[in-house]
């Protein structure tokens, strides 16, 4: 799906060769390098996080390597809060992007003092709070679960009785992979559930009842050009990613919708860059919007196989002002998330994995497996997205044996 410009921020492209800085170290930022160098442009990750565990192997010179800075030529190695190094990093670059949705505004007000960052630091600051996040999709009429503050005990109880049981409270700030949200399935139990998120700022949400999740990613340049992919239909086990697909075809008859709610995002919000916008499609037939990803996303992977312009090379395309690419997908995809649960056993047996010449394995290059970590993905393409969830599923069980 793609879109003709119609605004102009007249900022000139910046072109291979230019270096591009990346906000986060994870395997986002490494991705978005790989589509970059792909481009011809060089990248200087900015990385808060790069310890490697004791016995495990470190980078030349003993330089600790972050998955980003794997494959990075460039890496500045610092807390968000430095000042100065934000500052060295950022007049070292062209332009700042991001793969972290949660940086602090101090960093993106200090790097934008010298080099553009996309997206701004006012589409993070809308997008970090999921209360302003909600009061933005209100005002532009867009629909989105029921929900209410709580900042105080009084505020909690209200929010109960406003909204009802079974609700969800989700901490403001901070939330992500079900991380920061506590059921609420009586009144009685919402000081309890508040306990749990440590009586953080919070908003309660109305308890959805859903046929489907899904995503849509929408890139737009500077010059307001918009792309699309999507929508993507998404499964999600304990809160956490596990299988997507596209094109959905039972997602058919809400797809102009979809995107045309994602563009009123994208564009209210001024983004340049990519975004991920995630709907529920509910039990009686209506998309409502649950959050925003001012960035990839994880359910955009499969775009590197199955199109001809994955979600990281769209990313690089609209920071620097070059015109989109296609968002259509060669065939039909399907993504299974790789977790640290994977390595339980040991090494997974990747040779019966990739027995069958379709699948395409992405490792993050992390040097820790952990419970619920995203490590990798496997994504296979196929004539339908039944075959290609089924040949995926496959070669994901084959990976115990």
């Amino acid at each position: 799906m793609r879109v003709a410009a119609n605004t102009t921020h007249g900022a000139a492209p910046i072109l291979p060769g230019a270096t591009l800085g990346i906000f986060g170290s994870g395997q986002l930022g490494r991705m978005a390098a790989i589509a970059a160098a792909r481009l011809g442009y060089r990248v200087h990750i900015f990385s808060p996080d790069a310890q490697v565990p004791a016995g495990k192997i470190q980078g030349p010179a003993g330089k600790v390597q972050s998955p980003a800075g794997q494959v990075a030529p460039f890496e500045t190695v610092a807390d968000y809060d430095d000042a100065d190094a934000i500052a060295k990093f950022a007049k070292a670059v062209d332009v700042v992007t991001l793969e972290f949705e949660n940086v602090p505004a101090l960093a993106t007000e200090t790097a934008s003092q010298f080099a553009p960052v996309r997206p701004s630091g006012q589409v993070l600051f809308t997008t970090q709070d999921r209360l302003r996040e909600k009061r933005f999709l209100q005002s532009i009429g867009i629909p989105c679960t029921q929900f209410a503050p709580v900042t105080t005990a009084d505020e909690l109880q209200t929010a109960v009785q406003q909204i009802g049981t079974p609700a969800v409270l989700k901490t403001v700030a901070w939330g992500y992979d079900g991380k920061g949200q506590a059921k609420v399935d009586s009144a009685e139990q919402a000081e309890q559930a508040w306990e749990q998120l440590d009586r953080q700022p919070a908003i309660c949400e109305g308890w959805v009842a859903y046929d489907c999740e899904l995503s849509m990613l929408v890139a737009r340049s500077p010059s307001g050009e918009v792309a699309a992919y999507g929508p993507i239909a998404n499964q999600h086990k304990n809160h956490i990613l596990d299988l997507s697909t596209y094109p959905a075809p039972e997602l058919a008859p809400i797809a102009a919708q979809a995107g045309e709610i994602s563009r009123a995002i994208v564009e209210k919000l001024d983004v340049v860059g990519i975004i991920c916008v995630e709907f529920f499609l509910t039990t009686e037939g209506r998309l409502l919007v649950n959050e925003i990803a001012p960035r990839t996303h994880n359910s955009g992977h499969l775009t590197i196989d199955a199109c001809a312009t994955s979600q990281f090379e769209q990313q690089i395309r609209a920071i620097c002002g070059l015109p989109l690419g296609s968002t259509e997908p060669f065939a039909s995809a399907a993504m299974i998330n790789l977790l640290g649960e994977v390595w339980q056993q040991g090494e997974p047996n990747w040779q019966a994995a990739l027995g069958d010449p379709g699948v395409r394995l992405h490792l993050y290059g992390k040097a820790e497996a952990r419970t619920g970590r995203k490590m990798g993905h496997i994504t296979v393409l196929a004539a339908s997205t039944d075959e290609a969830t089924r040949l995926a599923q496959s070669a994901y069980q084959a990976l115990a044996r």
